[in-house]
């Protein structure tokens, strides 16, 4: 009987030819596992294509709701945002796929697993990081750290000799990522950062020559850190961000344009679409602005760096994670209420924060005295803050009055 094999299929390039190169050069059954991410493809053609090009067995697991609940918005909670921008759409997405690949691999008792990924990128680490952690004793096959094939193209010529229809061609080359929450462009004239991203690369937000001439509110409602509601309705994970998708590229909300430092040590370029992310992002900071008390903010704001590092590393499956996820954990527990935005042509200006757990204080914070803040406090508070200052200033004229 032969071994098995347990594929991450997208039915894009990489793994397309992936199935007949195992089949050719491992002889093993090809179990296609086919992660519905909210990527948008008609699973069905890809299923069929996985069939057509030589697998064994196609399994289809729809993991949008769960991909959003434990593991896009706990980045969310945590204000996880890699090297200022990015707001980690693809590297998000590997750990949960890789999960549902193992879970394939042990219920098909399949003896290994494989991936797409390319020897210079961080997604091998991702998968892989995560097979260890989640079933050591699978087998990894990567092939494109063992074939003879060097560039897309090569991998073009591969498909052709094999009758293998692909949506890639010579003239459109770029390297694509969808999911749910984001979309990542690769390739073609981006390979030189100096060139500007084409126009027609961007396919999923508006530029925002083509948004509407006017402006868009939009009310986003959060529970503990976690947005529950657009506009005063209460929807899931899937339809809320769907629809905020929808209004954000409509309203050429969520592009960015990244030279990013990689895991395995080069600087990549790539542009990024993430409507929807964005104004989830910028609403979830602004109402933290509102409720959390000054140290914590601070303090997490280090959090979130090592968050956003971990994520885009490919260390989600570690004790640190989840560590770093109990402390997020307490610090939303009352980040609930709403914030108002206001789109305009790729802007966003908020328009107002409101929450039962707001610290924000008009009595406090305005210029009119108040029985609140006794204002004669501040001159003992600046006193002792000054005390360290004073001393070494002190010291130094002493030391300057000596030396005449």
């Amino acid at each position: 009987m032969a071994k098995k094999v347990v594929l991450a299929y997208s039915g894009g390039l990489d793994t397309s030819i992936i199935i007949p190169w195992i089949n050719e050069n491992y002889g093993m059954d090809v179990i296609a596992m086919i992660a519905d991410v909210g990527q948008g493809d008609d699973l069905d053609a890809v299923v069929a294509k996985a069939y057509a090009t030589g697998a064994k067995k196609a399994v289809v697991c729809d993991l949008r709701e769960e991909f959003l609940r434990d593991y896009v918005y706990p980045t969310v909670r945590a204000g996880a945002i890699y090297e200022h921008k990015y707001l980690l759409g693809t590297s998000i997405a590997r750990p949960i796929i890789a999960k549902y690949q193992v879970l394939t691999a042990l219920s098909e008792n399949a003896d290994a697993v494989a991936h797409g990924c390319t020897g210079k990128g961080n997604d091998q680490v991702r998968f892989e990081h995560a097979y260890q952690a989640l079933a050591p004793e699978l087998a990894v096959i990567a092939p494109w750290r063992e074939w003879t094939l060097k560039s897309r193209e090569d991998c073009l010529d591969y498909a052709e000799a094999h009758g293998i229809p692909l949506a890639q061609s010579r003239e459109k080359i770029h390297s694509r990522d969808r999911n749910i929450w984001h979309i990542s462009h690769e390739g073609g004239e981006l390979e030189d950062a100096g060139n500007r991203p084409l126009d027609s690369t961007w396919v999923w937000t508006r530029s925002p020559q083509d948004a509407p001439d006017h402006e868009e509110i939009v009310e986003i409602g959060f529970d503990q850190g976690i947005p529950v509601a657009v506009n005063g309705q209460r929807l899931d994970a899937v339809q809320l961000v769907e629809l905020l998708n929808e209004i954000a590229a409509l309203n050429a909300i969520g592009r960015i344009d990244i030279v990013e430092n990689r895991f395995v040590g080069m600087k990549s370029r790539g542009i990024y679409e993430t409507p929807g992310g964005t104004l989830i992002t910028t609403a979830h900071r602004e109402l933290e602005s509102l409720t959390l008390e000054r140290e914590v903010a601070h303090y997490k704001q280090q959090i979130a760096l090592k968050y956003a590092e971990l994520v885009y590393f490919g260390l989600w499956f570690t004790p640190l994670r989840e560590a770093l996820d109990s402390f997020v954990s307490k610090t939303q527990e009352n980040v609930t209420g709403t914030v108002k935005l206001a789109l305009y042509k790729g802007n966003i200006d908020i328009t107002g924060r409101s929450s039962e757990f707001s610290l924000y204080s008009n009595e406090l914070s305005s210029f009119t005295m108040g029985a609140s803040y006794d204002q004669m406090d501040a001159k003992g508070f600046i006193r002792i803050l000054g005390l360290p200052a004073r001393t070494q200033a002190h010291l130094l004229a002493m030391k300057k009055e000596a030396v005449k």
